[in-house]
């Protein structure tokens, strides 16, 4: 995407992080921005953020070019509970952007793919010049996980699925008292796949979902996230879902 672009930063020392979390990226003489960690959580070599170009910050870093410098700090917030949830099955729904933050849990399940069940990922874009990581989906649907694709609008020449991505869940197979679902993108998408996955029998405890949005400080102070009683950047931006139910529907909030 021509607006989408993923930077590899070289961190000074060893980098550190959990699936989930992330970064507030500072650009000189502009401001900084909160960008969830994408890359692999086994490399501490690297720092790897997935930014899409929305503001003066965003549009900047999109348009960093080798051996640019940039200010990092973190990593902040919550993670999602990948080893909590071995013996599991594991569905993933992304949408949009929201599969970058997802990408990290897909790195470490594959490194450990005998300590989980059944793995599924459903992912959704706008169209297919959306697709995010186009490569790395067709190398993980040979490595034992059940990879669905879906656009919201398509030409002719697209083979694929098309129609909007909680649509998918019906074709997963479900044990609901063993299946744990990590959900990120558009808060509409997350409210229509969290209803879809209750259907299937899916407890809130096994729901969990990205509220990353809106944050500033990273440490709770200005304001911007707070829902609720909580604060995204501090208490997220991953919830399991029962925590946050009452306000996950309400539009002012």
């Amino acid at each position: 995407m021509a607006d989408v672009a993923t930077l590899e930063l070289t961190p000074p020392s060893a980098f550190a992080f959990l699936a989930g979390q992330f970064n507030m990226l500072y650009v000189f003489g502009l401001g900084e921005v909160a960008i969830s960690l994408s890359g692999d959580p086994a490399d501490e070599s690297r720092v790897v953020h997935t930014v899409r170009a929305v503001g003066a910050v965003s549009r900047a870093i999109t348009r960093f070019r080798r051996n640019d410098v940039i200010g990092v700090r973190g990593p902040y917030g919550s993670y999602w509970p990948v080893a909590e949830s071995e013996g599991s099955d594991i569905v993933i729904v992304a949408g949009g952007l929201g599969l970058a933050p997802l990408r990290p849990v897909i790195y470490r399940v594959l490194a450990h793919r005998e300590h989980y069940g059944r793995v599924a990922v459903l992912y959704g874009a706008r169209g297919p010049a959306e697709i995010l990581y186009r490569r790395e989906l067709e190398a993980w649907r040979r490595l034992d996980v059940d990879i669905t694709v879906t656009v919201d609008h398509a030409a002719a020449d697209w083979c694929g699925n098309v129609g909007v991505v909680p649509a998918l869940l019906p074709r997963v197979p479900v044990d609901p008292d063993h299946t744990v679902a990590m959900v990120c993108g558009p808060e509409i998408m997350m409210r229509f796949t969290v209803d879809a996955l209750r259907q299937r029998g899916v407890t809130m405890d096994r729901i969990f979902v990205s509220m990353e949005r809106n944050m500033k400080c990273a440490i709770g102070l200005c304001g911007h996230c707070q829902f609720g009683p909580a604060f995204v950047c501090r208490d997220g931006p991953v919830f399991r879902y029962d925590r946050i139910a009452p306000f996950f529907s309400i539009r002012e909030i």
